[in-house]
């Protein structure tokens, strides 16, 4: 099972990977609810060499239909795209946002899906970089293409656990969402408030310190403790749109577990009126 180093890299040891000279791939992948297209934002700004990646045109397809708002991508277009970034086989690929790691652990786990195997967030994302005194350069980066053989072709039968609406009861299932929106006080993206029934609330952000690392180990361990989940437990997670439950997905990793991912989340589940509702 994947661990804290295999699934997270410091920006210091991005700073050490980027002077050693050796290849790697890094990504900004910046995306927020409120403003999905972070493309401006990187021509302002980004680690150098890094390559800008559309969450919602790269690592989404919203050609398929009734799998929610970010249905995932296929493994071919995955595979075109990450040519395009400069992606090589066997590079290793950072990925890094600057909000609450959304964008990044999105990428993080399409490309683990997608059956890549070297692929880490950058803990804390553009503001640890800063912090630590990485450089920043501006403009757009246009790598050579890239040679990176996708081996997984539909990623919601890929090399990550998935749920299917059909599986939700047999897991122990996580709602990545914020406090309010699973309680269903208020519903700002999908038609319906609420969350499915049977699921516990466990924010991404929770998953976070204030400076936006993942916690530390203990502080991860004694989170999951307060929340029942044990470690020979069998874990999903959802969000809105498949798309923050990653965060909590991949701190989870960290800690050991293998938890799967409703891709479709609460924008698939809720689209369906026989579907039931809770709230509060």
């Amino acid at each position: 099972m994947p661990q804290r180093h295999e699934v997270l890299i410091t920006a210091d040891e991005l700073a050490q990977l980027l002077n050693s000279g050796k290849p790697v791939a890094v990504l900004d992948v910046r995306w927020r609810l409120d403003r999905p297209d972070g493309r401006d934002a990187y021509l302002q700004g980004h680690i150098p060499g890094a390559v800008y990646v559309s969450l919602d045109d790269e690592l989404s397809d919203h050609t398929v239909h009734g799998r929610g708002r970010h249905p995932l991508p296929s493994g071919r277009s995955l595979e075109a795209a990450a040519r395009r970034w400069g992606v090589n086989q066997d590079t290793p690929i950072v990925t890094y946002d600057d909000w609450n790691r959304a964008g990044s652990a999105r990428a993080w786990w399409v490309l683990t899906a997608a059956g890549l195997q070297d692929v880490r967030i950058l803990d804390g994302g553009l503001a640890a970089w800063r912090a630590a005194g990485g450089p920043l350069e501006s403009g757009p980066v246009h790598r050579e293409p890239g040679n990176v053989i996708v081996p997984v072709d539909d990623l919601y039968t890929g090399s990550q656990p998935t749920l299917s609406a059909e599986q939700i009861g047999t897991v122990t299932l996580l709602d990545a969402r914020a406090p309010e929106r699973y309680r269903g006080d208020v519903e700002p993206v999908d038609p319906v408030a609420g969350h499915i029934p049977g699921a516990k609330n466990l924010p991404s952000g929770a998953v976070l310190s204030g400076d936006g690392n993942f916690l530390a180990d203990d502080a991860l361990a004694r989170l999951l403790s307060d929340n029942d989940i044990g470690p020979d437990e069998s874990v999903g997670a959802y969000c809105g749109s498949g798309v923050t439950a990653a965060v909590v997905i991949a701190a989870l990793a960290t800690q050991g577990y293998e938890a799967a991912l409703f891709p479709g989340s609460w924008s698939e589940w809720s689209s369906d009126p026989t579907r039931p509702v809770a709230r509060g």
